[in-house]
């Protein structure tokens, strides 16, 4: 039998590219299938998907503001070119469903697939869907949730899908391989700082704020700040008192190994975040994001009501709170185990094996 022909639609940040590449990775496994990925220049996507040994090709970024601006005029016109080159990429494939994880890139596969007559199966990963996927959702029956109450037309809840690595990722085994790869005190508490594949602004501000003090305490800090954010201010250093450690860096490739060397995460609210850690039974401080629609407060609730997460809200973050916050934590050993626990029992983690079951189901139909 000659392989399936899936296109896999998702791109800009982390949260979508990694259950794109998840499940990618989970049809690869299920089946013999031929993907092909579509993204855009700017996102992030034209790094991680090929170092993941994905097809990958580009078509122009449209970005829709979410007010009236002058820009909303260039929409139109951009959005013809990119549906077009979106229409090229599906016939040159011959594929045989389209994928998408929502973002930017998303909306101009999903109206060339439709223009197509291509099956289309869509998945969103924040509680409060994005543009691309209710526009979307209206012309397709084939829609999964991260959430259980995400408002969409067809939905049906399978998870969030999530690179085997986490999805199984045994943090305590692999701890001491984590601690070590970051340079890490190999006994003593860690705290993991994190605001995306971009860093965030508030969160490095305060965590850099609140370094020495943490250190001093005997707390280390292995703190993600955004590729562009490295500067004089984050340098890596001892506190020659107690031994824990400052080590900034700019990216992490493999998430896996940062959950596994810590004990606590500070972070933003992101669907990823949120049931990544939650998957793995690591404790977070969820800082959502103050803009957007609303969806990153939305996506950390069920944590927050069921006592495995706390959140802070953005406007309240600085040095002093993140001091408060992490020792508070990480002083009460009984409080953070209850955290964990609860984290794993709320979090389905075969996610991307059923999407990608229901993918090729959905291929095979068009044959």
């Amino acid at each position: 039998m000659s392989p399936l022909h899936v296109v896999l639609a998702g791109g800009g940040t982390a949260g979508h590219t990694s259950p794109l590449i998840a499940t990618a990775q989970q049809l690869q496994a299920q089946a013999d299938v031929e993907i092909t990925c579509v993204g855009t220049p700017k996102g992030l996507e034209s790094r991680v998907i090929p170092e993941a040994g994905l097809s990958l090709e580009l078509i122009p970024p449209v970005p829709l503001p979410r007010r009236l601006t002058p820009e909303l005029l260039a929409v139109p016109g951009r959005l013809v070119g990119a549906v077009r080159e979106a229409g090229a990429i599906l016939r040159n494939h011959s594929a045989q469903v389209a994928v998408g994880f929502g973002g930017y890139v998303s909306l101009p596969v999903y109206l060339a697939a439709r223009l197509a007559k291509v099956p289309l199966v869509l998945h969103e990963g924040n509680a409060v869907p994005g543009l691309a996927n209710r526009i979307a959702a209206r012309f397709t029956p084939h829609v999964a949730t991260t959430f259980p109450d995400t408002k969409l037309p067809h939905a049906i809840h399978l998870g969030l899908p999530v690179r085997a690595g986490i999805a199984t990722l045994d943090r305590l085994a692999r701890r001491p391989a984590g601690r070590a790869a970051f340079g890490l005190p190999a006994q003593g508490r860690v705290l993991l700082v994190s605001g995306g594949s971009q860093g965030a602004r508030s969160l490095n501000q305060a965590t850099i704020g609140a370094a020495d003090r943490l250190l001093a305490s005997g707390i280390s800090v292995l703190h993600v700040l955004g590729p562009a954010n490295l500067t004089e201010a984050t340098v890596p250093r001892t506190d020659p008192g107690t031994g824990a450690a400052y080590v900034p860096v700019g990216y992490v490739d493999e998430m896996g190994d940062a959950y596994a060397a810590a004990d606590l995460m500070l972070g933003r609210s992101g669907a990823g975040t949120v049931m990544e850690t939650a998957m793995t039974g690591l404790p977070v401080i969820f800082v959502p994001l103050p803009h957007g629609n609303g969806e990153q407060a939305r996506n950390a609730t069920f944590l927050i009501e069921a006592g495995a997460g706390v959140l802070v809200p953005d406007v309240e973050l600085d040095a002093d709170r993140v001091v408060a916050e992490a020792t508070g934590l990480l002083d009460d050993e009984d409080r953070l185990a209850r955290m964990s626990a609860t984290c794993r029992e709320l979090v389905p983690a075969d996610a991307s094996a059923a999407l990608a079951r229901l993918v090729l189901e959905v291929a095979r139909q068009r044959g």
